[in-house]
């Protein structure tokens, strides 16, 4: 068997474990929350299907795949059905270049621990992130609906104003590993993690990362008491749970950035380097989960605020500081 199709075989293999441990993660991460948002504010949580409710996933796909797919009236009917994929696959295929461990060997082949170490993965990561906003655009736009038009348009202003103060934020990192190979980054905090050395990069990054997959406290576009359900108001089935799909595969993937950015990846003493990136992964989930559960919803107004006059001056002022400590630091 020559040595390329050893090597799309494993590819295959790797994205279909991937995929399966991705969607799995997705579900029983609408499981988690629940119940952990009950513990925190004194309630049960789903507690009915199977032993202690595990089998609470397994009944919501069912409930989404047997209710019935509308489509409104005077709605894009194409655009309408296919905005919701956009949401979904945008969030799958970026976890094609996260690394999840230092890689095995079979046969005296290497195998990465990765799908695909692109040498340019950062900006990888950022155009599939800048794609998310068009399903939630579009999404909205095609509804034919005044709450899914809002609804829209916010969620565009707000991923676009905050995309940008993401990049600036892993700017600095950048510059300590000098690639933007995700690999090469994790590889670069062999010593120490970057948190230790760029924590107001790690904020930076963390906070517009949560505004980017629009989690409280700013799911602004969703904002039931305003919007209804803002750019999903008019889905239904499984459509509605491709966009809830969406937002649960990027909590993960957020997670792994992460992990792979200011928390050493998938390194650290005893445990399995795939436990590890686990571990750090489900800590910054938790974080996510917890934040919802204590903090109110922004204004409109406060969030784009908050981000023009705040986020972005600090985090171009994180990059001068940190390029000339690197600058004094090789003279």
């Amino acid at each position: 068997m020559s040595t390329w199709t050893i090597g799309l075989i494993i590819l295959m293999i790797k994205l279909a474990l991937v995929l399966v441990v991705l969607l799995l993660l997705a579900a029983y991460l609408v499981y988690a929350e629940r119940r952990l948002l009950a513990r925190l504010q004194i309630r049960l949580g789903p507690n009915r299907a199977g032993p202690l409710g595990l089998l609470q996933p397994l009944a919501d796909i069912i409930k989404l795949l047997t209710k019935e797919d509308t489509v409104p009236a005077g709605a894009d009917r194409v655009i309408f059905l296919l905005a919701p994929a956009v949401v979904a696959g945008t969030a799958l295929l970026i976890f094609a270049v996260v690394p999840f461990g230092e890689g095995w060997q079979w046969q005296g082949r290497p195998i990465p621990g990765v799908i695909s170490d692109l040498n340019v993965g950062l900006l990888y990561v950022f155009a599939l992130s800048s794609l998310g906003v068009y399903g939630v655009a579009l999404g909205g736009w095609a509804s034919n609906s005044k709450y899914s038009l809002l609804g829209g348009i916010r969620g565009a202003a707000q991923m676009i104003s905050y995309e940008l103060a993401l990049g600036l934020s892993l700017a600095p990192v950048v510059m300590a590993a000098g690639s933007f190979s995700l690999v090469d980054i994790v590889q670069a905090q062999a010593h120490y993690p970057f948190l230790l050395i760029q924590p107001l990069s790690f904020l930076l990054f963390f906070v517009s990362g949560m505004a980017e997959i629009k989690r409280i406290p700013f799911d602004i576009p969703e904002a039931e008491n305003e919007l209804v359900a803002g750019y999903h108001t008019e889905y239904s089935g499984m459509r509605f749970g491709l966009y809830f799909l969406g937002e649960y595969v990027t909590m993960v993937v957020l997670g792994g950035l992460v992990a792979v950015f200011f928390l050493g990846g998938w390194r650290g003493p005893w445990l399995p380097p795939l436990v590890w990136f686990f571990v750090k992964v489900s800590i910054v989930v938790f974080i996510m989960i917890w934040t919802r559960a204590a903090l109110p919803r922004l204004r409109y107004d406060q969030l784009m605020m908050f981000c023009w006059k705040f986020l972005i001056p600090v985090a171009l002022l994180n990059i001068v500081a940190v390029g000339g400590l690197l600058l004094w630091a090789r003279t």
